[in-house]
């Protein structure tokens, strides 16, 4: 059994109306309709939700995404609205709280890799093939891949693991127009980011990625790009100098998390059914800064 080791009360907001916990988000319903988004410092890892929170978290995701937003818009329309905070929410959530427009959401994550690693990885070694798209031989963990393939996923309930789907399946799923646009935005607003990233000496191996349709009376459904977009918690941020095919890469992300969770200092057996420890404080500082630092050396913006 996975998911939350200690799941909290949603905090009741006057005029909102709360829809849904997340791994990371909380999400409210404004009485004119629109969703409000709260980012949490919640630290999620191996399809647990951690006891331990990790300061500034939410605040690094919010303002990392609305960076890219402003950066792919003319790609693909973003869900935002507004950054301001609706009347009576808490202090708290200045910094990490997002006015959207409400979407029928598709049900698909939409995984675009540029590098092979991870589930990929995994199915690489097995099938030679990843979301059943051939690649070549000899490919290692770390290696980039010929061109970026865009390898969609199941969207899982928090203690379920996404599961890698092939793109006939979500054609079948989705439709015929909609996955070959989900396809198209995938790898034309990770080929933007990827170019970015590579200016500023960050390799980005693989992101995923959610998108809506939006409907105004008489107009065509819009596909926009929803939640976050190309931060730590949704993407692999390697550093370029340091990437060498062969071996795990070091990240900009919760790897530190990942690896005392798996080390012999947590006590916890992943494979067991007994929720992870509570993470000690030279982690959390850890995870902290890489979360920082991946924020700094994209946009160029020292954190305050």
């Amino acid at each position: 059994m996975s998911g939350f080791v200690e799941k909290p009360e949603p905090l009741q907001v006057p005029g909102l109306t709360h829809l849904h916990t997340g791994k990371v988000r909380d999400l409210y319903r404004t009485e004119g309709g629109e969703l409000v988004m709260v980012a949490s410092d919640r630290m999620s890892a191996y399809d647990w939700v951690l006891p331990t929170e990790i300061p500034d978290k939410g605040r690094v995701l919010t303002q990392l995404s609305l960076w890219w937003f402003e950066r792919l818009e003319d790609l693909v329309p973003h869900h935002v609205l507004s950054t301001d905070l609706p009347a009576g929410a808490p202090a708290d959530w200045e910094g990490r709280t997002l006015m959207c427009r409400a979407l029928d959401m598709v049900p698909v994550e939409c995984v675009a890799r540029g590098y092979l690693t991870g589930s990929g990885l995994v199915e690489y070694n097995a099938t030679r093939t990843v979301c059943g798209l051939g690649l070549p031989e000899g490919l290692v963990d770390g290696s980039e891949l010929p061109a970026p393939i865009f390898t969609p996923a199941t969207k899982a309930a928090v203690g379920d693991h996404d599961e890698n789907v092939s793109y006939e399946e979500v054609a079948h799923q989705v439709g015929v127009e909609t996955a070959a646009l989900l396809r198209q935005k995938t790898l034309a607003v990770y080929g933007r980011a990827r170019d970015i990233a590579r200016e500023r000496g960050i390799i980005l191996a693989d992101t995923k990625f959610e998108f809506g349709f939006a409907t105004a009376d008489g107009a065509e459904p819009e596909l926009v790009i929803a939640d976050e977009v190309l931060t730590p918690d949704s993407s692999r941020f390697w550093p370029a100098d340091s990437w060498q095919p062969g071996r795990a890469q070091p990240s900009y992300d919760k790897q530190y998390v990942r690896d005392w969770l798996t080390s012999p200092a947590s006590g916890w057996d992943r494979e067991s059914e007994q929720p992870p420890p509570p993470l000690p404080q030279e982690v959390v500082d850890a995870t902290r800064a890489k979360y920082v630092e991946a924020y700094e050396l994209l946009t160029g913006i020292r954190w305050s």
